[in-house]
């Protein structure tokens, strides 16, 4: 299990993580920012200057849930991760890449208030990511995360606290779908639904980057077509009662240390104006839904994701399916 402590600068975080050493059984510290030194080592200055956060860093975000998980592996027992996460998009790829580990991640987030932020520091000015915290604090993560106002406690009382709100479960782990982690090449079928100005229907998942088609992973012995429309009931709430056309084959290649496979693209259809009005969501997986044009679907959808896209809708306009390799289609 992880115990990640989150909270703007000057919260408290490392302080109060290294008293928990002391207060849950079989706990290592973590502290990302070992991360962001190797990095300051490993990658060339050009791209470093790319960034204003590391954070912002598709490497940063994947060397901390595989040096999580590797600790984990190695030493078993609780891992305290302090470390200030203030992007729901950059927590949900973190938690999102723990759980599909089967690693569960208790979000605590220390919440003194702004006064006592600017008072830890000579200054009196506020953290540099007040403005951030700010705004994920009043959105996503007081919902998401065990709030700890820790203004008027010591480290060792903020400690306790967090350690009593874990072991009572109050801190409870995030709710986030833990998808398992492929071993082996996999076949992959989503379904393209349509509303009645034509837009395609985009899901945005709480537990990878970029949004995506309704669909998922066909499972052994399921035919792929009736995989997407068990996926589209899952996700959307939405029943399909005829099976739908394959629109685009695409290979994906294996590139280390995904395993890569099929990618099918099916066409559902258009929906009923009250169909496409009522979409229904799970929650913990799936974050948003929207219907978008093939322009703006290009600024949502990674960029393979957007090619089998814009295979598909030539595909559904010529009323012949299209096989790619990557995207790019062949013959």
């Amino acid at each position: 299990m992880i115990v990640w402590v989150n909270g703007a600068s000057r919260a408290g975080k490392t302080t109060a993580a290294r008293q928990l050493l002391d207060l849950i059984p079989n706990c290592t510290l973590f502290d990302p920012e070992e991360i962001d030194a190797q990095l300051e080592r490993l990658l060339p200055p050009k791209r470093l200057a790319e960034v204003s956060d590391h954070q912002d860093l598709p490497i940063w975000r994947r060397l901390v849930v595989d040096t999580a998980a590797a600790l984990l592996a190695e030493l078993g027992g609780v891992l305290v991760v302090p470390m200030g996460l203030m992007r729901q998009e950059y927590r949900d790829e973190i938690f999102g890449g723990l759980a599909a580990r089967r690693i569960p991640v208790c979000h605590v987030v220390l919440a003194p208030g702004e006064t006592i932020l600017r008072s830890r520091d000579p200054s009196g000015e506020a953290p540099a990511d007040i403005e951030p915290y700010r705004a994920a604090l009043a959105g996503w993560l007081a919902a998401d995360a065990y709030l700890v106002d820790n203004g008027a406690l010591t480290p060792y009382d903020t400690a306790v606290a967090i350690a009593a709100a874990v072991r009572t479960g109050e801190a409870a782990p995030c709710d986030i779908v833990q998808t398992a982690e492929p071993t082996a090449e996999t076949v992959a079928a989503g379904v393209l639904l349509f509303d009645q100005q034509d837009r395609v229907l985009l899901v945005d998942p709480t537990y990878k980057p970029g949004w995506e088609f309704p669909g998922g992973v066909v499972e052994p012995g399921e035919a792929p077509a009736r995989a997407g429309m068990r996926e589209v009931l899952e996700e959307t709430g939405i029943q399909l009662i005829d099976v739908p056309r394959l629109l685009v084959i695409d290979w994906e290649r294996p590139v280390p240390p995904g395993f890569g496979g099929l990618r099918l693209l099916f066409d559902g259809g258009r929906l009923d104006r009250d169909v496409a009005a009522h979409v229904l969501l799970p929650g913990p997986e799936l974050r948003d839904w929207r219907f978008v044009g093939e322009t703006e679907a290009a600024g949502l959808l990674p960029p393979v994701r957007y090619e089998r896209l814009r295979w598909a809708l030539r595909a559904r306009e010529r009323g012949a399916a299209h096989y790619l390799e990557a995207g790019v289609p062949l013959g």
